[in-house]
């Protein structure tokens, strides 16, 4: 689905998470807390999907890539050395009329067509907003602070006060855990470069602007590894990974239409990389960051020696040499994931009922590796004998397959709930099927119906599903 032709999909697609249980509002009960959101019942297993997809494309189906999972907490020196305590910053501005906050950048962006803003002072974006009379979104107003930065790590203690206690940070990204676990993942899995060190998890950023749903929030999830490479093979490196990333997208169903690749200009570079490139995604709300591949250098393992002390070299057994080496990163949003494959698989088709009425189906066309169930088990009626036979089906299948069973309402609304959830089959046990022993298929994407023995169901939703 072209999204440009479809303006109110951010609407639909968030109204489809509350109701049918992929994402709700955080605390809600209590009011809710800006830019929280919880994985419902649907939106775990979806987001576990793709992760378990990920993790399969990337780690298990290569020998040169192994994964680790590292603490959330690290060392407050581990931030000071990689540069974030002093270079992960953001440009805020207040109005003074209703105290609404922005991010300096954003503001002028949305309210300026073509000025560029990436590396510019404070006192710079200040001067654009005043000589451009720029207002306030909120209410109007074209009375704001100066433009001041402030930094994204969240700040905490550790300890039952915080009273001379040094400060330590929620993780503003994965990768730190990944260097600092360098050499013992070197020592313990004997790798040779160029190789790869993988993780998943959280990561926390003290955003002025989050919103869009749960496309930027305050806590969210990542995917990402770092490649260790020489120096000389960056070049050739980076264009490799940017094509998997780009067939990785087709594994998870993001039409390519939908995408594009945005070089970051030299101001806007991180502090630690030498070349970053974005896939950006065509999102209701425009063109947006979904994943990033940037070229770190050595900056990480160099700097992580330097104030350690710690040894962060490779021998290389075949040339003699020892260096540090360089970094290529592959980083994927798994929260920003999760909220593309919905929008990528939302889709709305007039179709007819018995009857003959025109009304409106909507389905999630999600792809069978990532939909939350695979197949639905429907008896006809609530009658004792046609249950029996369902949750007998239901055992048959239940191994190899994540099911539902959907007992509620009408066979007909039973069908449009999971087309709505984007299960990609349908089992329909009738009193036929106590007769023949066979029960009806119906296929999400087509409404087509198959009648399929029991005894063959397993081979046959296998080879539907995987292909």
């Amino acid at each position: 689905m072209n999204n440009e032709n479809n303006p109110d999909l951010m609407e639909k697609v968030v109204s489809l998470c509350k109701r049918r249980g992929f994402v709700f509002q955080g605390s809600e009960i209590y009011g809710g807390l800006a830019n929280t959101w919880d994985l419902g019942p649907l939106g775990v297993e979806l987001r576990n999907n793709i992760l378990q997809a990920w993790w399969k494309f990337f780690v298990h189906s290569r020998r040169d890539v192994v994964g680790i999972d590292a603490a959330i907490f690290m060392n407050p020196k581990v931030w000071q050395a990689s540069g974030h305590v002093d270079n992960f910053n953001d440009t805020q501005i207040d109005c003074k009329a209703c105290k609404k906050r922005y991010r300096a950048d954003h503001l002028i962006e949305d309210a300026l067509e073509n000025v560029k803003v990436e590396g510019l002072s404070p006192e710079d974006l200040t001067k654009i907003i005043k000589e451009n009379n720029i207002k306030c979104p909120n209410c109007g107003a074209t009375d704001f602070t100066d433009v001041r930065t402030f930094n994204l790590l969240f700040e905490t203690h550790i300890g039952p006060t915080s009273e001379n206690t040094e400060p330590v940070y929620l993780r503003g990204e994965i990768a730190q855990g990944m260097f600092v676990n360098f050499k013992n993942v070197l020592n313990t899995t004997r790798k040779k470069l160029p190789f790869g060190i993988a993780s998943a998890g959280k990561a926390f950023r003290n955003e002025i602007t989050p919103g869009n749903f749960i496309f930027r929030t305050l806590e969210f999830d990542l995917m990402e590894f770092e490649y260790f490479i020489k120096e000389d093979m960056w070049k050739e490196k980076f264009d490799y990974w940017l094509e998997e990333m780009h067939k990785w997208l087709g594994i998870v169903g993001i039409d390519k239409e939908n995408t594009r690749v945005r070089e970051h200009t030299k101001n806007e570079l991180s502090h630690y990389s030498k070349r970053t490139v974005d896939i950006e995604y065509n999102t209701p709300f425009g063109w947006k960051e979904l994943y990033g591949l940037a070229y770190r250098t050595d900056f990480d393992l160099k700097n992580h020696q330097e104030n350690s002390g710690q040894d962060m070299t490779y021998f290389d057994q075949e040339s003699g040499e020892k260096f540090i080496p360089h970094v290529i990163e592959p980083t994927f949003g798994l929260s920003r994931t999760l909220l593309m494959v919905l929008f990528n698989a939302y889709n709305e088709e007039e179709i007819e009922d018995a009857k003959g009425n025109k009304e409106t189906r909507v389905v999630l066309k999600l792809k069978p590796n990532v939909a939350p169930f695979k197949v639905a088990v429907l008896p006809l009626m609530k009658k004792p004998e046609l249950l029996k036979k369902s949750e007998e089906i239901f055992d048959l299948l239940k191994n190899d397959f994540a099911l539902d069973f959907d007992i509620t309402g009408s066979i007909g609304k039973r069908y449009r709930r999971q087309d709505e959830i984007g299960t990609p089959f349908a089992l329909t046990i009738d009193y036929d099927s106590l007769e023949d022993n066979a029960v009806t298929v119906r296929d999400r994407d087509s409404a087509k119906q198959e009648r399929v023995k029991i005894d063959e169901l397993g081979d046959y939703l296998m080879e539907k599903i995987i292909r």
